[in-house]
């Protein structure tokens, strides 16, 4: 299609309000500055360690531990940084919050507050960058409550506290060979390409759609052990391949980077998991649930997917805090029902020793 026929972000956002006459515009404002966000940061990334020259400050910042309990890489710092400072003034938000911050950012008292709250994960993946892969930032708007809106005063951590279902909008850009921004604002999921001739966000997968069925999955392996027995099941038929129960052979992938993992699925279907587990009894999932399963979530629903944490959608969990973990399966929605009806069905007693079973010898 030639470029002059192409949709950019702002005209897209532009179409989208013409469906509700009454909005006001700020949603379309904010997710304009959100992609300028995103702009500034594969920029950043696309230099790799030559960015150095371009941001001297990226040296100067990072190796603390964040609230996760990781340590922060300079461009985990950075692209926080980038997000607030793109963000923070333009009067329509009411507060943030971030996998790098401990507590919601206040908006300073220098710029007018909005209505809306921002969630977002600066850079996920960002352990594979020096390795060249793929990485991403996701985000998630939700609408602050309304006595937070009349009362114009700072956000607590109990206003972010909103099931994924309640998102006006969410998404993610993806750093890889190209530059892409996949959006929804519940009408079905879009992607954008960067143009760097342009500067600008332009519409390249309008409609963008998971299949029902696969024959990938992703999963890491190396997690086999803690794995709940119905997780263990579904990975076992599906290796068993053709000569198995599912009677057809899988692939398995695994990149570990969510937004490389999600922006795969989305584009040629498939299912991810990374599943509640024993490997830490505190932690009842890897994930975060606020800035990663919601935002995913939602863009994977409203592609025709289904995301859930194995035994519920993900999208009806209530929050119970701010950087709340929580497994997450999502992805083609024929194998996540199955995954969903595998942790319903009663448990299978693996096989053991007659010697030492439930009635054994030594039975009275």
């Amino acid at each position: 299609m030639p470029l002059s026929q192409r949709w950019t972000l702002t005209r897209y956002l532009i179409e989208q309000r013409r469906r509700f006459p009454g909005a006001s515009g700020d949603l379309n404002a904010l997710i304009l500055d959100v992609s300028l966000a995103c702009k500034a940061i594969a920029r950043i990334v696309s230099f790799g360690v030559l960015g150095d020259s371009l941001t001297p400050e990226v040296t100067a910042v990072g190796g603390d531990v964040n609230v996760q309990g990781e340590v922060q890489k300079p461009l985990d710092v950075l692209s926080n940084e980038i997000f607030i400072r793109m963000n923070e003034w333009n009067g329509h938000l009411a507060g943030m919050a971030s996998e790098e911050m401990e507590t919601p950012h206040q908006i300073p008292a220098a710029y007018p507050r909005g209505k809306y709250l921002l969630t977002f994960d600066p850079l996920d993946g960002s352990s594979n960058i020096d390795v060249n892969v793929s990485v991403g930032s996701i985000f998630s708007i939700l609408r602050a409550p309304q006595a937070v809106i009349d009362s114009g005063g700072d956000v607590g951590v109990d206003d972010f506290l909103q099931p994924g279902c309640e998102q006006v909008a969410a998404g993610y850009a993806i750093y890889g060979p190209v530059t892409m921004l996949v959006l929804s604002v519940g009408n079905g999921v879009v992607g954008f390409t960067l143009n760097h001739n342009l500067g600008e966000f332009v519409l390249t997968h309008p409609d963008l759609r998971i299949p029902a069925d696969t024959h990938e999955f992703a999963i890491n392996t190396s997690n086999s052990r803690f794995w709940e027995p119905p997780v263990k099941r579904y990975v076992d038929e599906c290796l068993a391949g053709k000569t198995g129960p599912r009677g057809r052979d899988f692939n398995m992938r695994w990149i570990a980077s969510m937004v490389a993992e999600a922006h795969r699925i989305l584009m040629r279907g498939g299912v991810f998991m990374y599943p509640r587990d024993t490997k830490d009894p505190a932690k009842p999932g890897r994930l975060r649930l606020l800035y990663e399963a919601n935002p995913i979530g939602f863009v994977m629903e409203q592609a025709g997917g289904r995301a859930s944490t194995g035994r519920q959608p993900v999208l009806g969990v209530k929050p119970s805090s701010l950087h709340q973990r929580i497994g997450l399966v999502f992805g083609s929605k024929n194998e996540v029902e199955r995954i969903e009806r595998y942790h319903h069905e009663p448990a299978e007693r693996e096989p053991c020793n007659p010697l030492f079973a439930e009635r054994s010898l030594f039975r009275d």
